[in-house]
């Protein structure tokens, strides 16, 4: 499991205000070196970027939405920044500012600032609605919440996009400003344009040493990834189920998924959640974390919960092989990615697989209305920003390299 949970109390971490920092860090190129050297990314194109020019020169609050795919998508988005001339802010997991000073400092500087995912932190949220009601720099959320790897299959969006951007909204009203407050989808594509077998045969040899796997170099590529995929899957069910399962590929995800999250839902939550995986985990981290971070629990509790939080850490990486993923006609893209998410669950890091040119496209803004979202429904906001996301994600898979 990686460190996602940091055990001790939550600190909020402000972002860098000031623009002559991250300014020269953009024009110095730091950003295009660190991201060939660790994410493969040698290339990029820009689209609608003046999109984002014609509300920033309205004096709107801005807050880009962007799809989250791979742990380069922030960094790629300093690509924008740059042509638009305008640093932006962010808000990032908080796990990230404790990996190492450096790291701390360098997304500080370029205008992240901390949010709790394990509590509500109204800190962060208050920074947020700030930067949106003050607009001097666009603000970069990403609403699906967490890395998925998918690129072309967006994930259920968290709705405090929604409400922090309402939120926002009415504050501007209420102060009698004359801009708004907008949301730009901000699709962000990734194609491969390397030599895809040469760059993930040494990752198979790898993963099948670990399974005590032979002979297995003649099959396709497609052939080996589904026999893994199933051999993970089948490892896990003989873990908490006793057994391999029978039933579809989705069947099996969900039966194990909820054997690993009812349980605890029960226990922490008195009642098991119909909601999608990403609001279920984060109700549950709530109620587990905050009292692990106290260093007030025996061991004995401490150790509990930290096999509580590593289950719910496996449901999440169940659910992220939509079964469809590679269905033909796929691409040398979805293949990459899908291998690249094996190798993490297994070691739990991916290797630099590239050349990777970024292609990121700026849709036109969605003006947040001040009104309440209807009660029992989903928000309009959202629907239109998942509308819009992966209708962009759609007609940008096309340029991916098909694979027969």
């Amino acid at each position: 499991m990686q460190d996602i949970i940091i055990e001790k109390p939550y600190q909020f971490v402000p972002p860098h205000r000031g623009t002559f920092l991250p300014s020269a860090i953009l024009k110095l190129g730091i950003v295009p070196w660190y991201l060939r050297k660790y994410e493969g990314v040698v290339s990029h194109q820009l689209h609608g970027v003046d999109h984002l020019r014609e509300s920033m020169r309205q004096g709107h609050g801005v807050l880009l939405a962007p799809n989250h795919c791979r742990y380069a998508d922030p960094l790629v988005m300093a690509f924008l920044a740059k042509e638009a001339q305008v640093p932006m802010f962010a808000m990032a997991s908080w796990h990230l500012f404790e990996q190492h000073w450096l790291q701390r400092w360098a997304l500080r500087t370029m205008g992240a600032f901390s949010v709790y995912r394990e509590g509500l932190d109204r800190q962060s949220l208050d920074t947020a609605v700030d930067i949106l009601s003050n607009p001097k720099r666009p603000l970069v959320v990403f609403p699906e919440g967490t890395v998925f790897r998918t690129n072309d299959q967006l994930q259920p969006l968290l709705d405090g996009v929604a409400f922090m951007a309402r939120t926002a909204a009415k504050r501007r009203a209420k102060d009698g400003g004359t801009g708004k407050v907008v949301i730009h989808p901000v699709a962000i594509k990734y194609i491969y344009h390397g030599e895809l077998e040469k760059a993930i045969n040494k990752t198979f040899d790898s993963i099948e040493k670990r399974l005590t796997w032979s002979g297995m170099k003649q099959a396709t590529t497609l052939h080996r990834i589904h026999r893994i995929t199933l051999a993970m899957l089948a490892l896990k069910e003989i873990e908490y189920l006793g057994s391999a399962q029978l039933g579809t590929i989705v069947e099996r995800q969900q039966r194990l998924v909820d054997h690993l999250l009812q349980p605890l839902e029960m226990e922490w939550l008195g009642k098991t959640l119909d909601e999608t995986l990403i609001p279920r985990i984060k109700a549950l981290r709530m109620k587990i974390v905050p009292e692990l971070t106290t260093g007030e629990l025996n061991e004995q509790e401490r150790e509990r919960r930290w096999t509580q939080l590593s289950q719910i850490y496996l449901a999440q990486q169940i659910a992220s092989y939509p079964p469809d993923y590679l269905t033909s006609p796929t691409t040398d893209t979805r293949i990459l990615e899908t291998v690249e998410r094996l190798e993490e669950d297994i070691t739990d890091k991916a290797g630099i697989h590239g050349p990777l040119e970024v292609i990121i496209e700026v849709d036109e803004a969605i003006a947040v209305p001040t009104d309440r979202t209807p009660r029992g429904e989903e928000d309009p906001i959202m629907k239109q920003l998942r509308e819009r996301l992966q209708s962009m994600l759609d007609r940008l898979a096309k340029k991916a390299n098909p694979v027969h």
